[in-house]
Parts: C-alpha cells; sequence; structure tokens
C-alpha cells in the first residue's frame, strides 16, 4: 500500500490527486472512455483506495482536474511515492492512453513532461511506453 489504509473520507485527497491525473490524461484526447475509467479505478485500488470510496474519489478527481490548468498540482502526491509505485501509476498512464488503440501529440506531450515531472529517466519512460504498447498490439 502507498498511503495508510486508516485514512478517512477528507484524508482521500492524496487518491483524489491521482485521479485527477489520470482522469487528466484520459481526457487529453478529447475521449474519455468506460474502459479508460475501469483503468482508472482499478489503478487507484492497486495503490491503495478503498473500492467503497472510488466513485466519491473519482468525482472529486475529475472536478479538481476540470478545475486546474496545470498538472503540477496532480504530480505532488506521485512524487511522494516509492519508485516501485510511480512506475506503477506510469504504466497505468500509457494504458489509458494505448486503451483506444491511438497515440497522438498531446498524450505523448503529456507523458514528456510527467517524465520530467516525476524524475523518471527517459530510457525508463521508453521501456514502459514499449512494454504497454505490446499489450495493445
Amino acid at each position: 500500500m502507498i498511503f495508510n489504509k486508516n485514512l478517512d473520507k477528507n484524508e482521500n485527497r492524496h487518491f483524489i490527486n491521482v485521479a485527477a491525473l489520470l482522469i487528466h490524461a484520459a481526457k487529453i484526447d478529447e475521449d474519455y472512455s468506460n474502459k479508460e475509467s475501469e483503468i482508472i479505478k482499478q489503478t487507484l485500488i492497486k495503490i491503495g483506495a478503498k473500492y467503497e470510496d472510488i466513485n466519491e474519489i473519482l468525482a472529486k478527481g475529475k472536478k479538481i482536474e476540470e478545475d486546474s490548468n496545470q498538472i503540477l498540482d496532480f504530480t505532488k502526491e506521485v512524487k511522494k511515492m516509492d519508485n516501485q509505485k510511480k512506475i506503477e501509476i506510469v504504466e497505468n498512464l500509457w494504458r489509458i492512453i494505448y486503451s483506444n488503440n491511438e497515440v497522438d501529440i498531446y498524450e505523448t506531450s503529456l507523458m514528456r513532461k510527467l517524465a520530467g515531472l516525476l524524475y523518471i529517466d527517459s530510457d525508463v519512460m521508453g521501456n514502459i511506453k514499449t512494454k504497454i504498447k505490446k499489450e495493445y498490439s
């Protein structure tokens, strides 16, 4: 688990910010699908969000994402994670992007920005992208 399982609903902000980042990636191509929403839900559960809180976390994450004009706010919580968990998040960001079998320049640009913001080496980012691309080929 990344975060303490005993977080109360008011402390779900950690998950809300991660959700906002994932939602941002899903919406950047203007095609936010149910498949992407499921990837986001599974990612949040995998990093420790409680199943019963998922809908609330998603709703608040969506609101934050809609009201924000920069991704820096969303990346703060991910930066705090250990490297393995960051990689999981990045893998799932790529899954969201590849889930519609197309990658556009906005999605590629977002992932380049995130590599820098999350301090992920470009070789590591390339390896993750290749791995996830093979899953969808």
